[in-house]
């Protein structure tokens, strides 16, 4: 009785804000960890911000992948601690890091290996290409660090340990604005190269996040839980990591080659862009942060075979991601003169800015609801859902689309935004009425919920 007041608790609209917070904290300031490097930049030089962009394009990719693994670990671990199935959520945690380790060194052998063609196949300005290139090597070299870190941060999530995570993240973050403060610079007679100070702030944080593991002691570890090797719990993180990954991997492929066509109009376009991706980060954060935490309650509720609770829960994130998105976007579109100013005072940039940021409120109707969808539906053990249509309209819609409206009918950055925005309104639609149908009850068929067992 106590476990389900407590699964109760957890299932409360105050707990989920609570819980939504620490994470909005966290994903702010690692949204920053990039970002803050172009912010920097952007006052020393405009082509370096480029540069950036298209490093940040293929490393968003790299790490995009890798939150989808450390995604699917939060997921099976809620499962099981909700289960108080403390065996097999020792398993997941062993077996999570030899995935994401792996993963992450084949990530880096292949940034290595492949991003001089990756870059020319996006038109990289041949101005920035060496910039790019340079950047992109410093900060892949520490693609492990950052699996790692994702997976350490996975499962104490899925402790609900979010103040935790969270300060580990203003820590590392603080670091990583100092850094980049003394390296951007080149004060103390430092070599001028801002992605040092980025791969030391990561390393850091990693070190606190394993020590705030262990600290825990939530589950145990030991090489003694890969004995034998539990392929079940490898095969259900893989039956949601591979096919969430690829579609996260499918999504930022069809961004490159959007950046490509936006690459095309200039690099003053480019910059623009730059910048507008900040600020459209920044809209939807919160979003992100709520949905995380109800992908977590969700994962409870499942191992605790409270099926019935589940549609009520999203339901009421999904109204306040949709507040907080647009909401966001309309503050950023109505101060968007000054909030430009922050980077740059070119009036061709500040002007072509605040035309995109009216297109971006459109755009965080739909993100708001794909966001939340997709984080539930991959939490109910649907993948299938978000992936196809996730890949489909990724490319029929938003890659098209941009070449279409952005290149073909002369629309420009803006034709670009309408055919993204377009592509996120649909899917979200498409998500909103799949989950409603509730057919990803199948995948538990044969589980009692709450209510059957007790008139068993």
């Amino acid at each position: 009785m106590k476990y389900q007041n407590d699964i109760d608790k957890m299932n409360t609209n105050r707990n989920l804000f609570l819980m939504s917070l620490p994470i909005f904290v966290e994903l702010l300031l690692q949204l920053l960890v990039g970002n803050v490097d172009q912010m920097m930049v952007s006052r020393v030089s405009q082509p370096s911000v480029a540069a950036i962009v298209n490093a940040n394009q293929i490393m968003n990719l790299v790490i995009i992948v890798l939150s989808m693994a450390s995604t699917a670990v939060t997921v099976i671990l809620s499962q099981y601690l909700g289960a108080q199935d403390e065996k097999n959520a020792s398993r997941t945690c062993m077996v999570s890091i030899v995935l994401i380790g792996g993963v992450s060194l084949a990530a880096t052998i292949l940034v290595f290996a492949g991003h001089t063609p990756l870059y020319r196949a996006i038109h990289v300005p041949e101005e920035v290409f060496d910039e790019a290139s340079l950047y992109l090597l410093i900060v892949g070299a520490f693609i492990l660090v950052q699996g790692f870190y994702l997976t350490f941060s996975a499962m104490i999530r899925a402790f609900a340990m979010v103040k935790e995570v969270m300060i580990i993240s203003v820590i590392m973050n603080a670091m990583n604005i100092v850094g980049n403060a003394i390296l951007i610079n080149g004060w103390f007679g430092m070599p001028q190269l801002g992605a040092i100070s980025t791969d030391i702030s990561k390393l850091v944080g990693l070190a606190l996040m394993i020590g705030m593991f262990f600290k825990s002691r939530r589950v145990k570890m030991g090489m003694s839980y890969l004995r034998p090797f539990p392929v079940q719990i490898l095969k259900n993180l893989c039956l949601l990591a591979i096919p969430t990954g690829v579609e996260s991997f499918s999504y930022n492929l069809s961004q490159m080659i959007i950046l490509g066509i936006v690459n095309s109009f200039g690099t003053l376009v480019t910059v623009t862009k730059g910048y507008c991706t900040i600020f459209a980060n920044i809209d939807y954060v919160y979003a992100m942060a709520i949905a995380t935490a109800t992908q977590i309650v969700l994962g409870y509720l499942i191992g605790a075979r409270r099926l019935n609770d589940i549609q009520k829960r999203v339901n009421a994130t999904l109204k306040v991601a949709i507040a907080a998105c647009v909401g966001m976007a309309v503050l950023m579109c109505l101060g968007g003169k000054y909030i430009f100013l922050i980077f740059t005072d070119n009036p061709e940039i500040i002007a072509l800015g605040r035309r995109i940021l009216v297109i971006e409120i459109v755009l965080e109707i739909g993100r708001a609801v794909n966001i939340v969808m997709t984080k539930c539906l991959i939490a109910v053990g649907d993948v299938l859902t978000p992936t196809t249509v996730g890949i489909t309209f990724q490319w029929v819609v938003a890659a098209a689309g941009s070449w279409l409206l952005g290149s073909k009918l002369g629309w420009g950055l803006e034709g670009v935004w309408i055919a993204m925005a377009a592509d996120e309104c649909v899917r979200g639609l498409i998500y909103a009425v799949h989950f409603k149908k509730e057919r990803w009850k199948k995948n538990f068929k044969g589980v009692k919920t709450e209510a059957e067992l007790g008139e068993a």
